[in-house]
C-alpha cells in the first residue's frame, strides 16, 4: 500500500503509475469525486466506450460480487486500456474488495474506489491500507494555500485576477467540498466576464451567503449598541428566512468570544491583538471595527450575563415556538440598549 499526501497526491492523479487499485476517500466528497473522475480519464482513452469504462455502485457490488471480478478480468475484443469505476457509498464493500485484491485486475484494467469519509478502523480503509498494489488518496478539506491555489487558477483560465480583499472574503466561504469551490469561483469569473479584475463587490453579490452576512449585521449592530441598525438587520435576516434559533446561536457564540477577547484586554492586550487571538474563524476585516467598539463597551462581567440571558432565551423559543421572533427580539434588543447606555 501507499498512502499519499499533499502535494503526491495531485502529482499522482495527473500521472498515475501502473498498480492496479486506487481506494480515494474522505469527507470532501468533491475532492473525492474530482480525483476519481480523473483518474478514470488517465486510465481509458475513450471515457465514453462503455467496453473501456465501466460503473459499479455499492449495491451492485455487494449483492454480484462476481461481477466485480469477471470485469476485472474481461479481456477487451479490441485491445485497449480498461478501468473500473466503484461507488462505496455507505455500503460495506470490503468482502468484495478482498475478493478483488486477491485476484486484482489483470493487464491494462485499473479499479477506482470512491469512497466517503472513513474511520482508521473501516474495513475498507484498514483492507486497502494492508494490501500490496493499492494507491490510497485521501480528500481533506482545502488548507487556506491549497485554497488562495483554487481561486487564483480558476480564475486565471478566464484572465481574471482578484484584489487581496477579495481573495479573503472568497477564501471565507469556500472550503469544505472542493467541488463547489470550484462551482462558486467559475460563477464568480462568469459574473467577472470582460473585466480583468475581480474586487469585493463581485464576491459580495455572487458568492457570499445573503443569511450569514445578515446574521453578522445582527450581532455587530446589537454588541455596538446601534438600536436603529439592529432592528433593521433583525428584519432584513428574518426576511432571508434565518430562523430566530439561528440568531440567537450566532448572538451566543459572539458574546462567548468577545467574553474570551475582553478577559485578554483586561489582562494587557490591545483590543487587535485580543481580536486576532480569540476569534474562530478570523473575523472578516469589515467587521472589525464593530467589533472593537464593543470591546471597548462591554466589561467580561456584563458579557457573562449576556451570556446567560441568551442562554435563557434559547431555553424559551424551544418551550414556546410561537413566540421565538418575539423573545429573540426582545432579548437582542435588550442587549442593544444596555451598549447604548454603557457606550
Amino acid at each position: 500500500m501507499v498512502a499519499l499526501k499533499g502535494a503526491d497526491i495531485d502529482a499522482y492523479v495527473a500521472k498515475p503509475d501502473a498498480r492496479p487499485v486506487v481506494l480515494v476517500y474522505g469527507p470532501d466528497a468533491g475532492l473525492v469525486r474530482e480525483r476519481g473522475e480523473a483518474l478514470l480519464r488517465a486510465s481509458v482513452d475513450d471515457p465514453q466506450d462503455p467496453f473501456a469504462l465501466v460503473r459499479f455502485e455499492a449495491d451492485t457490488v455487494t449483492s454480484e460480487p462476481q461481477r466485480l471480478l469477471e470485469e476485472a478480468h474481461t479481456v477487451p475484443l479490441f485491445g485497449g486500456r480498461r478501468a473500473i469505476s466503484i461507488r462505496a457509498g455507505t455500503a460495506n464493500i470490503a468482502p468484495a474488495v478482498e475478493a478483488l485484491l486477491a485476484d486484482p485486475p489483470a493487464g491494462d484494467c485499473r479499479a477506482i474506489i470512491e469512497a466517503g469519509d472513513l474511520r482508521k478502523t473501516a474495513p475498507l480503509r484498514t483492507l486497502c491500507e494492508r494490501a500490496k498494489g493499492v494507491v490510497v488518496l485521501p480528500c481533506y478539506a482545502d488548507t487556506e494555500q491549497a485554497l488562495a491555489r483554487l481561486i487564483v487558477d480558476e480564475l486565471r483560465q478566464d484572465g481574471l485576477t482578484i484584489a487581496p480583499d477579495a481573495q479573503t472574503l472568497l477564501a471565507s466561504l469556500l472550503g469544505g467540498d472542493r467541488q463547489a469551490s470550484r462551482n462558486e469561483i467559475r460563477k464568480l469569473a462568469l459574473y467577472a466576464h470582460g473585466r480583468k479584475r475581480v474586487d469585493i463587490d463581485d464576491v459580495l453579490a455572487v458568492v457570499a451567503d445573503a443569511s450569514a452576512l445578515a446574521l453578522d449585521a445582527v450581532v455587530d449592530a446589537a454588541f455596538a449598541g446601534q438600536i436603529p441598525l439592529f432592528d433593521r438587520q433583525f428584519a432584513r435576516a428574518r426576511t432571508a428566512g434565518v430562523p430566530p434559533g439561528t440568531i440567537l446561536s450566532a448572538v451566543g457564540r459572539q458574546a462567548a468570544q468577545l467574553h474570551r477577547a475582553r478577559l485578554a484586554v483586561e489582562a494587557g492586550k490591545n483590543s487587535a491583538e485580543a481580536i486576532r487571538e480569540t476569534f474562530r474563524p478570523p473575523l472578516f476585516f469589515r467587521r472589525e471595527p464593530a467589533v472593537k467598539s464593543a470591546l471597548g463597551i462591554w466589561t467580561s462581567g456584563r458579557l457573562e450575563a449576556v451570556m446567560t440571558a441568551i442562554a435563557g432565551a434559547m431555553l424559551a423559543t424551544r418551550r414556546w415556538p410561537a413566540a421565538a421572533e418575539t423573545t429573540t427580539h426582545q432579548i437582542l434588543l435588550a442587549t442593544a440598549m444596555k451598549a447604548r447606555r454603557a457606550a
